[in-house]
This record gives C-alpha cells, structure tokens and sequence, in this order.
C-alpha cells in the first residue's frame, strides 16, 4: 500500500499523496483485505493476488536469507504480509502504511508468535523517527509518483539504510502506457490513483539528480494478469 510524504516535496506530489490515502483509506480498504487473504475472488482479481505473491518472494530473495539482528522497514506495508515472512527470517521488522485501517487489519492478522519482533505505524515512512535501518522494502509503494518524487524518496532512505533498499516501479510498457492515458482521459473517483510509469535509465538519473549515491539497478519484472510491476534495487 502506497506510503511515501516528505516535507520538501512540491504541491503536486502532496496532492497525489492526499489521493493515494484516500483511496486505500476511505474506498479500497475491503477489496484490498479480501485481495491479501485466501478469500475466493474474481479471475482477474486472483492474477492480481499471484502476482503480488510472486512480487514479494522475488523482492524477499534480494535480502539475507537470516535476518537475525537486522532492522528491517516494510514500507507501504498495508495488511502486513511482507512484514510476517521478514520476522519469519528472523529481522526486526516496522511496516508503515498511510492508512490507519489497513494497519489495523495488520494487527489483528499478525501471528502470535511474530508480535515481538514486528511493530507497525500509520504515517510518513520517511520520518526519521523510525530511526536507521539495515535493509528497506518498499512494495508498490512508489507506483503513483513522478521520477524526482521517487528519487527524494529514495534519497531520504537511503541516508538511513546501511544494506540494500528493494523497491518497485510500474514499468513502461505498451500496455501500462495506454492504462495511464485512458486513466488521464477518463478519471473516475472510484478508482485507483494513476499510476506513473518508469523506464529505468531515467529513473535512476532522476534519483542520481536527487542525490542518490548507491548503485539503482532493475532486478525483475512481474507480470500476471493485470499486475505489472518491476523491481528495482538500491545498494551501497
């Protein structure tokens, strides 16, 4: 779930910010509980759901399999999936989501046995509050903003991050593309905020520009259904 604020972004990247929270707040909460649980949903819903479980197998293989002792942020952590397998491998895990409900849901789903070593926050996942890092997750939390927006992102994690931060992007494809223009030509209130694709050179010259000194690299694409998504890498 999308989580991203800084107090020096421009007056467009808050507005989208004000949607993203909205919709995951207000409008999706339910569809997106049933989607990250084993209830029976739509087939176009169900490629969605493998998708995104394919997702966070791929971006859980890019960290030590052992996280013992290491401080872990999920970010945009929404009902908590990605939170449970990072304390599973044994980190210490804050999922932050910007909406208050889908952490709610991460609480309750939570297993008993994980509650020591997963705490989780609604809110700004750059505030440095939350103190350093050793890796970040973010996980389809970054699709709805521009380059730059995502190069101050990265650049803020990155002065708390000692390991690697694995992140996702929509791809730009032919298909994600003219998503994009009918969602620009035909904007409905129900629906998710547009997401903004990316091609990787100009991403990472955009983060490079926002002072990005770490190696930004892609690492994979998903595909299935109607997810799409392509995973990227910070390392030192």
């Amino acid at each position: 779930m999308p989580e991203l604020a800084s107090s020096t972004a421009p007056q467009g990247y808050d507005a989208t910010r004000a949607r993203v929270e909205t919709y995951f707040d207000k409008t999706a909460t339910r569809t997106w509980e049933r989607l990250t649980s084993d209830a029976p949903v739509s087939k176009i819903r169900e490629t969605v759901r493998q998708g995104r479980d394919r997702m966070r197998a791929l971006l859980l293989s890019r960290l030590p399999a052992d996280l013992s002792g290491q401080r872990v942020l999920d970010a945009g952590c929404g009902t908590g999936q990605m939170s449970a397998e990072l304390a599973a491998r044994g980190a210490e895990v804050l999922g932050v989501d910007v909406s208050p409900q889908l952490i709610d849901i991460a609480h309750v789903r939570l297993p008993e046995q994980y509650r020591k070593q997963v705490r989780f926050a609604s809110g700004d996942m750059l505030s440095a509050d939350h103190g350093p890092f050793d890796h970040v997750i973010a996980m389809d939390s970054l699709i709805y903003y521009t380059a730059a927006d995502i190069g101050r992102a990265l650049n803020a994690l990155e002065q708390r991050t000692r390991g690697t931060i694995v992140f996702t992007v929509a791809p730009r494809t032919r298909l994600l593309m003219a998503m994009w223009y009918a969602g620009k030509l035909f904007p409905r209130s129900d629906r998710s905020p547009v997401m903004v694709p990316h091609a990787h050179q100009p991403l990472a010259q955009a983060a490079r520009a926002e002072g990005v000194s770490g190696l930004i690299r892609p690492v994979e694409r998903v595909t299935s259904g109607f997810y799409i998504s392509q995973a990227m890498e910070v390392r030192p």
